[in-house]
């Protein structure tokens, strides 16, 4: 039925177009009318059209104008032109009258997505004590616009087409060579794809070695983004809680929920900032083998050492270790370039070789290049060695104004590396009003009970980047952070 507010088809067809400068063009305004006209059932299907002639002169535009729209809207199958002229197309249900009909309530989705919580706003990069923003305005933007020319200019037109699906070659070992010196990876460049960042990383890690319902475990309290890739390949969630020497993984754990996966990020647990003690490492690589499980490691910020020498990767421990090694850029360089990398064991490649050609897309070509011409000139390195100095002081001076003006009962954690710290509260303080209140004011610190799965009365504290935030604006935050604090402790 049409509305009772519809205007009828003589009046549609008849009313003049608007002539105003803003209005548009005339065919672009006759095709509207047109097809809103026939979605929601004012021009009936089976119903003629005017010729062009007539309707050219009743709405006084051209004639091409006309039939232009007619044969427009033939193509898109709202009209079907005969030998009598064109008729209106018998659609299947209009779909503007449907959307009345349409039953109420949510849309139905994957049930998966009600694995994911809801999210609070997401800060924007500049917001103060925002965690794992690097130093924005640090960064080399003009040794990085030679490397990006000097790869276009190398590559020419090539570079803007599809490339290799693993990732550039160049850029392959370029991260093989930086790994196996900075981080003791033992890795050839067939072992390496470049991704999407991280996540992307982590995402391929659950698509290539688990099926829905198998086991995933993850550090509890620990990083977001590796429970979001689980809960995308529909796994079973454990979570294993973290101490001073990083993830717990018992005897029960290993009986009880044998996993298929085992996330971790043994260099700089985050956000607590536990190192994996050698002795869980070895027997965490010992006891995976035993049951057919892979670990991902997720080398986070270990590239930001502030104390003794790094940490080296778990990955390179003992020869052929069942663990697939995680990395970023976005932390090194910056968020916006989306470049990581996986390095997959030596015995998984003839299985998986085949799948990733088809799942990826070599793109961001030019930027794999010059990232690669970036490691290789030694611009990487020289602005690792300054971002270590910079982050160092900062992480310092962080410390201090939390010692000296942060007035709640507080511990503070995770110093010795990477862009945050972690500052642990007592339970009557509200983590999450505090990141709330404190968001208001362009504060920007992650509630530390919102990277834990089973929350216990210790996980209340709050995470403070100090990456992208200068030094001496971290007395004036800390001491609007105490009074926040102070305002929403729990009576």
């Amino acid at each position: 039925m049409v509305p009772r507010s519809a205007p009828s088809p003589a009046a549609l067809l008849e009313a003049p177009l608007r002539r105003e400068r803003d209005a548009g063009p005339m065919q672009r305004q006759l095709y509207e009318r047109l097809r809103h006209a026939i979605l929601d059932g004012s021009l009936a299907p089976g119903s003629r059209l005017p010729g062009s002639r007539m309707l050219a002169e009743t709405l006084a535009i051209s004639r091409n104008t006309v039939s232009a729209t007619y044969e427009h809207l033939a193509a898109e199958g709202y009209v079907q032109p005969d030998r009598q002229g064109t008729r209106v197309a018998a659609l299947s249900a209009p779909a503007l009258r449907g959307r009345a009909a349409a039953p109420t309530g949510t849309p139905v989705t994957a049930r998966r997505l009600a694995a994911f919580p809801p999210n609070a706003s997401r800060p924007d990069s500049d917001a103060a004590l925002r965690p794992g923003v690097p130093a924005l305005s640090h960064f080399p933007l003009t040794a990085w616009r030679r490397a990006l020319d000097r790869a276009l200019r190398a590559a020419g037109p090539a570079a803007l087409g599809y490339g290799d699906p693993l990732g550039e070659a160049p850029l392959r070992a370029a991260i093989a060579r930086h790994l196996s010196v900075a981080r003791g990876v033992r890795c050839a460049p067939r072992q390496i794809v470049v991704t999407e960042g991280a996540q992307e990383a982590l995402t391929l890690c659950v698509r290539l070695l688990t099926n829905p319902g198998d086991v995933g475990w993850v550090e509890d309290p620990g990083y977001r983004g590796a429970k979001a890739a689980m809960r995308a390949g529909d796994l079973r969630i454990v979570p294993l809680r973290v101490d001073a020497e990083g993830l717990q993984a018992r005897e029960r754990d290993w009986q009880q929920h044998p996993p298929r996966l085992v996330y971790t990020s043994p260099s700089h647990q985050y956000p607590g900032g536990a190192v994996l003690s050698i002795a869980r490492r070895l027997e965490l690589i010992a006891r995976a083998r035993a049951h057919g499980a892979w670990i991902v490691e997720d080398d986070y910020d270990s590239e930001f050492r502030h104390a003794g020498e790094p940490i080296g990767a778990m990955q390179g421990l003992v020869e052929d270790a069942p663990v697939l090694y995680v990395g970023t850029f976005s932390k090194t360089m910056f968020p916006s370039l989306r470049l990581g990398f996986l390095v997959l064991p030596e015995a998984l490649l003839p299985g998986v070789q085949a799948p990733l050609e088809e799942m990826l897309r070599g793109g961001h070509r030019p930027e794999q290049l010059a990232m690669a011409d970036f490691i290789e000139s030694g611009q990487f390195s020289r602005h690792l060695g300054r971002m270590r100095r910079l982050y160092r002081g900062r992480q310092q001076a962080l410390r201090l104004a939390l010692q000296q003006h942060l007035k709640v009962p507080h511990s503070i954690e995770g110093g010795h590396c990477g862009l945050h710290l972690t500052v642990r509260l007592p339970a009557e303080f509200d983590d999450r009003r505090i990141a709330a209140e404190a968001l208001r004011h362009r504060i920007a610190p992650g509630p530390l009970s919102g990277f834990a799965l089973q929350p216990l009365a210790g996980d209340n504290g709050l995470v403070l980047g100090y990456g992208n935030t200068s030094a001496e604006l971290f007395e004036p935050l800390v001491r609007r952070l105490s009074q926040i604090a102070r305002a929403s402790a729990r009576p």
